[in-house]
């Protein structure tokens, strides 16, 4: 397993690549992409951040997020996202 670096800045802005496991085109359906949909309102709800942007591919996910001023914690909110997706 690499070493991956990671960056903990308070408020800082990120880009991220989620890919599905075995990179499946899941998000080629529509209700996978509503499902993903209502799992990241529901976690911004919880656990703010912006959605600066968000590029969506049929195996994967790119997205540039900034968290709240005195936040560093973006691994909570893609647990929560990932957990509550796949409840879906």
């Amino acid at each position: 397993m690499p070493n991956y670096l990671r960056h903990f800045q308070p408020g800082g802005t990120f880009f991220f690549t989620v890919v599905t496991a075995e990179r499946r085109r899941l998000f080629s359906d529509e209700m996978a992409r509503t499902y993903l949909r209502i799992a990241f309102r529901t976690v911004q709800a919880d656990l703010p951040f912006d959605l600066t942007a968000a590029v969506l591919l049929p195996d994967h996910i790119h997205c540039i997020w900034t968290l709240p001023p005195d936040d560093t914690n973006y691994s909570a909110r893609w647990s929560c996202i990932k957990r509550r997706f796949t409840k879906q």
